[in-house]
């Protein structure tokens, strides 16, 4: 070896480990301004967690980086405006929290992310990014008007909330392992979910449409609540794993589940003012704990129910009583057919028809067409539509 290459090799071995050192970190590394961000593009790899300062202002470019093995994050920064890399593919959390002044995120390479959560990002209005990978999104706050660059295909958890600009949302996701909530985003969101085949947890708020033509597997909940859509159809579903809640939709005139055959835990459809009649149910055979219908309608049918284990509750301002006395006593412990396990309450012309648990009040003059909360409504005035969820569901 040459004296020279003696010589040279020292300075390269620590030149090395230098390049290395900067480019993994295992201390949070803080960015202040474009050119903090300039040193880290020689990383195409960053191992470590990168921060952007509370007083970072302006626009903001991460190029050079392909990958981030750890976070990416911003918090209560009122100064930021844009946020961008022509580079980046792949980030472990992106997380941003109270960056109010951010309308831009432009991240045309980014496919994969871990988690994603955007929390009072107040003024984002404009997303540039290519998402078909996440463990987690989390949206709230934002002026989005579409999630037009996230389209996953896997996903575990997707929550979107309070994104009041948002009117469209399709995805080709065939797949959720978590939850899904959608909630107070703008009251005429369409949600398309084409090839959507199974799912888990699935809460829907506020929406105007919601098309899950190729659901057919739902391992825990669906709620629908306060929705303004005319009609939901779930044509493929053949079994619920927990409940299935329909309340407060007081557009909704049709509910079709026709190949649904069990609910392992509850089903409630209540105070669905419009709903003249329940009959999209045809081949639901068992409720694994209570059933509550109580609402305006004039006809219930559920020609193959045979096993209720929970409480039986149908009220409704409707001329219902022929049905409950033929159809449904005849199951219950009081008609000899130990089919329904709990108390039975059927009952129709009430005027103000309420949950299991109430007094039905026979229709007098100037009863009012309209339905009693129940336990469960009036939790949805006290809590968040994920904090009702829980409660219902547990």
């Amino acid at each position: 070896m040459s004296p020279l290459m003696r010589l040279a090799l020292p300075v390269l071995a620590a030149a090395s480990a230098a390049y290395a050192a900067s480019c993994s970190i295992s201390a949070t590394t803080t960015i202040q301004s474009g050119g903090d961000a300039s040193a880290l593009a020689s990383c195409t790899t960053f191992s470590g967690s990168i921060a952007i300062a509370t007083g970072a202002a302006g626009p903001l470019a991460l190029n050079g980086i392909k990958r981030i093995a750890g976070t990416l994050s911003a918090n209560n920064n009122s100064a930021l405006t844009t946020l961008s890399s022509d580079s980046l593919e792949s980030i472990d959390q992106f997380e941003l929290t109270d960056v109010t002044a951010l309308s831009e995120i432009n991240f045309p390479k980014l496919s994969t992310v871990k988690t994603l959560k955007w929390i009072s990002v107040s003024v984002l209005a404009n997303l540039v990014s290519a998402i078909t990978s996440a463990d987690g999104i989390d949206i709230e706050n934002t002026k989005l008007q579409s999630l037009s660059g996230i389209n996953l295909e896997t996903v575990g958890d997707i929550k979107i909330v309070n994104n009041i600009f948002i009117t469209e949302i399709e995805m080709q996701v065939t797949n959720i392992t978590g939850v899904l909530i959608f909630e107070g985003n703008n009251a005429d969101l369409t949600i398309k979910l084409a090839d959507l085949k199974a799912a888990n947890n699935m809460t829907f708020q506020s929406c105007s449409s919601i098309e899950v033509p190729a659901l057919a597997s739902l391992n825990d909940s669906l709620v629908l609540l306060k929705n303004t859509f005319d009609s939901f159809i779930a044509p493929n579903l053949t079994k619920i794993g927990n409940s299935l809640v329909i309340n407060d939709n007081n557009k909704l005139t049709n509910i079709s589940f026709p190949l649904l055959t069990g609910v392992s835990r509850a089903l409630q459809i209540a105070n669905n003012t419009e709903l003249g009649k329940i009959d999209g149910l045809p081949k639901l055979a068992k409720i694994g704990a209570d059933l509550d219908f109580h609402g305006n309608f004039s006809e219930v049918s559920l020609p193959s129910l045979t096993d209720v284990t929970g409480t039986f509750n149908i009220q409704s301002t409707g001329d219902i009583q022929n049905t409950c006395d033929t159809k449904f006593k005849p199951m219950s412990n009081q008609g000899g057919t130990s089919r329904i396990q709990g108390k039975y309450t059927c009952i129709g012309s009430v005027a103000n028809p309420g949950g299991e648990g109430t007094t039905p009040t026979p229709t007098g003059s100037g009863a009012k067409k309209t339905g009693a909360a129940s336990s469960l409504n009036v939790q949805a005035g006290a809590l968040s539509f994920a904090g009702l969820a829980a409660a219902f569901f547990l």
